[in-house]
């Protein structure tokens, strides 16, 4: 599919299939946003990533990272 006619959903799903598991379901998509938006304005943009990155590896569920990252 080219670049221009693949939605940000479609994109989730196929690299979730390439990474061997579900996508996530949409309440999870916008609680990461959420995440990636509270880390994004507390420092730099690049904390958005980087804290999605460490929920995963610390297997804290999207939500309770979000009340985490709003303490801090």
């Amino acid at each position: 599919m080219p670049r221009e006619d693949r939605t940000a959903s479609d994109w989730i799903t196929a690299f979730a299939t390439a990474l061997g598991t579900e996508p996530p379901d949409q309440a999870t998509i916008d609680t990461l946003l959420d995440l990636a938006g509270t880390a994004a304005h507390a420092s730099e943009r690049t904390a958005a990533p980087i804290a999605c990155w460490l929920i995963g590896r610390a297997g804290v569920s999207p939500s309770d990272a979000q009340r985490l990252a709003e303490e801090i």
